[in-house]
């Protein structure tokens, strides 16, 4: 008799798929930007992390940047703006900053007006 599993042949296999980092020049400049040495190399650890199922790390975001997706870092106080290129198997970090909600500094309101 036989048993009735979840096996692999049944849903393709995605979690070995690694995705190719990359960033944009304004990403690179704003990450090179981060005074605190240990900061950026959180930050750079947190997204050597999207190669792999950047889908299922951060958050949609909505609005002008409904294309892109944020996630925390260093505490929850950086946040990293990226996008997921499935045809191409590329994230694109556009932007890598503080949050600030309200400041005309904070990332998503740079990002607004940079994208």
């Amino acid at each position: 008799m036989m048993q009735n599993s979840n096996s692999d042949f049944e849903k393709p296999q995605t979690d070995n798929i690694e995705f190719e980092i990359q960033l944009t020049p304004l990403a690179l400049e704003m990450l090179t930007n981060i005074k605190d040495k240990r900061h950026q190399k959180a930050l750079i650890s947190r997204i050597d992390k999207l190669k792999i199922e950047p889908e299922k790390q951060g958050k949609p975001l909505t609005g002008q940047l409904i294309n892109y997706r944020s996630l925390r870092a260093v505490g929850q106080r950086y946040r990293i703006v990226y996008q997921v290129e499935n045809d191409k198997v590329v994230v694109l970090v556009v932007g890598i900053g503080l949050r600030k909600e309200g400041n005309k500094e904070d990332i998503y309101n740079l990002l607004q007006k940079l994208l």
